[in-house]
């Protein structure tokens, strides 16, 4: 274990590890450069370091022209749209227009890209009716700040509150507030319950996904405006539930969230991290007030940190995550789907968590 990680130390062994934020795992244009790019934007935002600005810049310099084409981007999966997210930051900082017109290009794949039978995007064109916690994360961090910082406020921020309300209403978990992974309205899904269309399990990344939308989104969209109180409220029974399921022995949530001593279920790094951002900044909005989140936040912030190593290579190595999981058929292929050292997801979480607790959150 390796106390001596922080949120600078562990974005300058990456920054050192991928030299261009390209060929941070799996594609050079994809949702986990987005994740992973937030988190460096937000130190940036925090400590005023031009190393950072620098990096997420070079990060559009590659992918966007003159003209806003973006290069790699194809449109044909949620996926797909989470780092146009970064194209708005990037917008708002340099002033460039071929940013906003590559972030117009995004939203216009939007326009005709699949819903489900109730309006839900689809979370791949490839996938009929299926609807993934992972997805909405994807496509409500660009267009919550689509309506903020290029335009249409009212059809953006109508459309996020629409996708997190049909969510739970169509994925959540009798009367918690969890939400299933992924929910399906076409009756040849192979995961999908034949009672709900519902996948089997509250999966702890998941749930992570939903949870950091929920505040993205509130952390943005005006107080007065309708629709926003039912989504707090949505935030609001999940904090509630992941106060109550933390495991205090060890700061950390399981795998399967609500399945603790079940055979085989373990402490998730990546959710645990996500938990611990959506949790603190919550807080930092005043969305919670309970003073018990202040301990559960301190204590799975070092829970984390436990997971963080030092590795060979002077940098720093994130256990006990699974890499790309999408939705399993059972309990069994969750809790026994491979656990590796790095998973894209969880370095990007565990340093989004880390900024949050060191530096504070913000509503950029």
């Amino acid at each position: 274990m390796s106390l001596s990680c922080n949120a600078t130390k562990l974005a300058e062994y990456l920054m050192r590890k991928y030299p261009l934020a390209d060929s941070y795992p799996y594609k050079s244009w994809s949702y986990p450069q987005g994740f992973y790019l937030w988190a460096i934007v937000r130190l940036f935002e925090k400590t005023g370091d031009k190393r950072y600005y620098d990096y997420v810049l070079a990060y559009g310099n590659t992918h966007v022209g003159d003209d806003g084409t973006i290069s790699c981007f194809v449109g044909d999966c949620l996926d797909d749209i989470m780092p146009a997210s970064i194209l708005i930051w990037l917008y708002t900082k340099t002033g460039e227009e071929r940013f906003k017109l590559a972030a117009k290009k995004a939203r216009k794949a939007l326009d005709s890209y699949p819903r489900n039978s109730k309006g839900g995007f689809l979370h791949g064109k490839h996938l009929p009716g299926e609807m993934w916690a992972d997805g909405l994360f994807m496509e409500l961090m660009f267009l919550v700040r689509y309506g903020k910082y290029i335009g249409d406020e009212e059809n953006s921020y109508k459309e996020v509150v629409k996708q997190l309300s049909l969510y739970f209403e169509n994925a959540r978990k009798d009367r918690t507030g969890f939400v299933y992974h992924a929910y399906s309205d076409n009756p040849y899904t192979k995961w999908a319950s034949p009672l709900n269309g519902c996948s089997p399990e509250v999966w702890s990344e998941g749930l992570g996904w939903y949870g950091m939308a929920l505040v993205e989104a509130l952390g943005i969209i005006p107080e007065n405006f309708n629709g926003r109180e039912e989504i707090r409220n949505q935030l609001i029974l999940l904090c509630e539930d992941l106060l109550k399921t933390q495991d205090w022995n060890c700061g950390l949530w399981y795998q399967v969230v609500d399945k603790p001593g079940f055979p085989r279920n373990f402490h998730d790094t990546s959710g645990s991290a996500m938990f611990v951002y959506t949790l603190k900044k919550a807080y930092d909005l005043l969305l919670i007030d309970n003073e018990y989140a202040k301990e559960v936040i301190d204590k799975g912030y070092k829970a984390i940190l436990s997971k963080c190593s030092a590795g060979i290579d002077g940098g720093y190595n994130i256990s006990d995550a699974c890499d790309g999981l999408c939705v399993q058929n059972n309990y069994d292929q969750y809790v026994d789907y491979t656990r590796c050292v790095n998973a894209k997801e969880a370095v990007a979480a565990v340093l989004w968590a880390l900024v949050a607790c060191e530096e504070g959150t913000d509503t950029i």
